[in-house]
């Protein structure tokens, strides 16, 4: 039997190598006539911010460009986006970047248009008044926030980062253009395809799953699988960039119709306390996770599943848990020493990481203290 549910709206994908010459057009599409383009000093020093005021100037639309987003955006951090656009005129949001970006372009959305703090909107659907319409360019194959409604933003006092969700702040629009990944630096590469391999993995097995979102899940592996080993090792091809786009994008679909588990919930205070990468610490705890899950029956048996279509596509022979274990000991990942005397700390923070609730196995604080041990018990990552 199939169980109830109720899918989420995908934004309009327009994928492929060149399709940020569609932006005026996409802007067009969704009513705008003058655009408030949000990305990074990164971004704007690549070129890339440039290129795209200058798509949108050619066809007549005026910009507001802020090129200040920053990695794991605060409530300071949407807050001082907001107030730079606050009295200028555009109609649109445009988000070029990475997750942060992202990130950063819906919160500034929520305070621009709603008033407020970020902690405002904590949870989902707590914008009660219309939202500016939204157009997402990924420049990294990670997050999969263009095809969601969540805006990750770190309280300014404890650093937690919040959810913050609504559907008025769901792009309308992502662009999807492979072009524009491969100039990431392979560090970045790494870290946000282990987060959408994670992603895909974790969506698959979350108590919130569904058909729909079972769909999105396994289409997302397909693609990520395919890709993942040659970004990582350092080989990958303009194919391969433009597999891991489509697949990051999948796996966004597929938390926008269901949810993620124990690994986020795990890897967030290590990023929280540790300022390590996100993606890094995902994948730190991705491992740990996936074996301690695998006790519960469904679970297994959609690792199974995925099992089944590595060897399909012939990426690689080995059990699915293994298979990603040997990704991360070879991501390059930074040395991280967590004490003994902190997965206690550590744990009661998971805790308090809405992900973990939908994890397929119930997270007790004692497994979570469990999970650190494995990962870190004797002073390295795994």
């Amino acid at each position: 039997m199939i169980a109830p549910f109720a899918s989420r709206p995908a934004p309009k994908l327009v994928f492929g190598p060149g399709s940020i010459q569609e932006l005026p057009a996409c802007v067009r599409e969704i009513g705008g006539s003058a655009v408030f383009l949000v990305s990074d000093t990164g971004l704007a020093r690549a070129g890339h911010m440039d290129a795209a005021r200058a798509l949108l100037e050619a066809a007549g639309i005026p910009v507001i460009a802020y090129d200040h987003s920053h990695a794991n955006p605060s409530e300071t951090d949407a807050a001082v986006c907001a107030d730079f656009a606050r009295g200028k005129a555009f109609d649109c949001i445009v988000a070029l970047g990475g997750g942060s970006s992202m990130d950063t372009a819906k919160a500034a959305n929520f305070l621009l248009t709603n008033g407020g703090r970020m902690r405002d909107y904590h949870g989902y659907g707590k914008a009660t008044k219309p939202m500016l319409p939204l157009i997402a360019i990924p420049t990294t194959a990670g997050t999969g926030s263009e095809c969601q409604s969540y805006a990750l933003v770190s309280r300014d006092d404890t650093h937690e980062k919040m959810a913050c969700g609504d559907p008025k702040a769901r792009a309308r629009v992502a662009i999807l253009d492979s072009h524009l990944t491969a100039t990431q630096p392979r560090a970045v590469a790494i870290q946000t395809g282990m987060d959408a391999l994670a992603h895909a993995l974790e969506s698959a097995v979350c108590t919130k799953r569904n058909a729909i979102s079972s769909l999105y899940s396994e289409g997302a592996f397909r693609h990520l699988a395919r890709a993942i080993g040659g970004v990582i090792h350092g080989h990958s091809t303009a194919d391969d960039r433009g597999l891991m786009l489509l697949g990051a994008a999948l796996s966004g679909l597929a938390i926008e119709n269901s949810m993620l588990g124990a690994a986020h919930a795990t890897a967030n205070p290590l990023t929280a306390r540790y300022g390590t990468v996100h993606g890094f610490a995902v994948a730190l705890m991705l491992p740990h996770v996936m074996r301690f899950n695998a006790a519960q029956p469904d679970a297994h048996a959609t690792y199974e599943r995925y099992a089944g279509i590595l060897r399909e596509t012939g990426v690689s022979s080995l059990p699915l848990i293994e298979w990603v274990a040997d990704l991360v000991a070879h991501c390059h990942i930074p040395r991280l020493t967590v004490p003994a005397a902190d997965f206690e700390l550590l744990a009661q923070d998971a805790a308090r990481q809405w992900t973990g609730n939908f994890n397929p196995r119930p997270l007790q604080p004692a497994d979570s203290v469990a999970l650190y041990r494995r990962a870190f018990g004797n002073d390295g990552p795994i």
